[in-house]
C-alpha cells in the first residue's frame, strides 16, 4: 500500500518542491501514510505478543488456536488504533484551531511543529511499542533459558542414576537381583549342609524312600536361577534400553528448544530492524518540532523519513525468512499448486 499509493505521490513532491494534487488529496495522503506506518508498528507488537504467548503459555495458546474470530478482532483493532492515533488530528486540526498553518503548495500535517502532540504521539507510536516488543523478546529468551536448564538437569539426573536404582525400578531387574541373591544363599546353605553331614549320619541310620522323594520334589520346585553372566547380561540389556529411551527424550527436547530459539532469534531480528528504521525519524521529528525545523538538516530528515517506508518494504520479506509458517502462507497464496506437490517437511527447511 505504501509503494502503490504513498510513494508515487511523494516523489513528485520531493523533486519539484511543490504539492500539485490539491488539499483534499493531501489530507488523504497524510492519513494513509500515517495509518500504514503506525499499523506496521502495531502489527509488530501484535505478532511479538502472539509469539510470546506461544512460548510462555503454550497450553493455553494451543487451546485458542482455532478461534479465528478473536484473531480477526485483534487485527482489526490494530488498524482502528493506528487510525485513531493520527487520523482525527490530521482531518480536524485546522477546524479546531480555527486556521490552517500550511502554506500553498505544501503538504504536511497541521501538528508538524507542535512539540507536545508529537511527543505524546511518538510515545504511543514508537517508544511504548519498542519497549513492549523488547519485553516480549526478553521474556521469550529467559523462558527458553530456564526451560533449557531444567531439561538439562532432568537429563543429567536420569542419566547419572546408579545401577542399583535401575535394578530396583524394573521387574526384570528385580528378578535378576533376586536370582543372584538366591544363588549366594544357596551356596551358603550348601556349605552348612556339608558341615552337618557327619552329625546327621551318626544320629540317623537311613533315610526313608518317601523322604528322599519329598527332598527331590522340593529341589525340583526351586526356581532355576540365572548365573552371574546372565545377571550381568540382563542388567546390561536393561541399561541399554534405558539409554535409548533417554536419547530419544533428549532428541525431542533438543528439537523443541531449537524451535523456540529460532522464534527468539527471529524476534530479535525484527526488533533490531524496527529500531534501526524508526528511531532516527522519531528522534529527528521531536527535535525538529522543538526548534521549528531550524536545527535539523532537510537531507537527514528526508533520509529518516524514507527509512520508515524501507521498513514497510522489508517486513513482508523479513517474516517469511524468519518463520516457516509465513513461508507456507505465502506459498499457499501465490503458488497453491506448488504447495500440494511439495511434502510438508520440505517446506519447513
Amino acid at each position: 500500500l505504501a509503494g502503490a499509493f504513498c510513494i508515487p505521490l511523494y516523489v513528485p513532491y520531493v523533486l519539484t518542491g511543490r504539492w500539485i494534487f490539491g488539499r483534499s488529496l493531501c489530507k488523504l495522503w497524510l492519513v494513509v501514510d500515517y495509518l500504514l506506518c503506525t499499523s506496521s508498528v502495531f502489527n509488530i507488537v501484535l505478532i511479538s505478543y502472539d509469539r510470546f504467548l506461544s512460548v510462555t503459555r503454550a497450553v493455553a495458546y494451543r487451546a485458542q488456536q482455532g478461534n479465528t474470530r478473536q484473531a480477526v478482532l485483534k487485527m482489526v483493532m490494530v488498524w482502528v488504533l493506528a487510525f485513531l492515533l493520527y487520523g482525527p488530528a490530521i482531518i480536524s486540526w485546522e477546524y479546531i484551531s480555527g486556521q490552517s498553518i500550511i502554506p500553498s503548495g505544501e503538504c504536511y500535517a497541521e501538528f508538524f511543529y507542535n512539540w507536545y502532540f508529537l511527543m505524546t504521539a511518538s510515545t504511543l507510536e514508537f517508544f511504548t511499542p519498542f519497549i513492549s516488543v523488547m519485553f516480549f523478546n526478553l521474556s521469550i529468551y529467559l523462558n527458553i533459558q530456564k526451560r533449557t536448564k531444567m531439561r538439562l538437569d532432568v537429563f543429567h539426573e536420569v542419566h547419572n542414576q546408579s545401577f542399583t536404582e535401575e535394578m530396583e525400578r524394573s521387574p526384570e531387574a528385580k528378578l535378576s537381583l533376586k536370582c543372584c541373591k538366591w544363588e549366594q544363599k544357596e551356596s551358603a546353605e550348601t556349605l552348612d549342609l556339608s558341615k552337618g553331614k557327619a552329625q546327621a549320619a551318626a544320629s540317623t541310620s537311613s533315610l526313608d524312600a518317601k523322604d528322599l522323594l519329598e527332598t527331590s520334589s522340593e529341589s525340583s520346585r526351586k526356581p532355576k536361577c540365572c548365573n552371574k553372566k546372565s545377571c550381568k547380561t540382563s542388567a546390561s540389556t536393561l541399561s541399554s534400553e534405558k539409554q535409548v529411551k533417554i536419547v530419544s527424550q533428549s532428541t525431542t527436547q533438543s528439537f523443541r528448544l531449537s524451535r523456540d530459539k529460532k522464534v527468539a532469534k527471529s524476534l530479535a531480528i525484527i526488533v533490531g530492524i524496527f529500531g534501526i528504521c524508526w528511531a532516527p525519524y522519531t528522534l529527528l521529528m521531536i527535535i525538529r518540532a522543538g526548534c521549528h525545523g531550524q536545527c535539523i538538516s532537510e537531507f537527514w530528515y528526508e533520509t529518516s523519513f524514507w527509512l520508515l517506508w524501507i521498513n514497510s518494504a522489508v517486513n513482508p520479506v523479513l517474516y517469511p525468512l524468519c518463520h516457516s509458517s509465513f513461508r507456507r502462507a505465502f506459498i499457499k497464496l501465490l503458488c497453491p499448486k506448488k504447495l500440494k506437490i511439495q511434502p510438508h517437511y520440505a517446506l519447513q527447511n
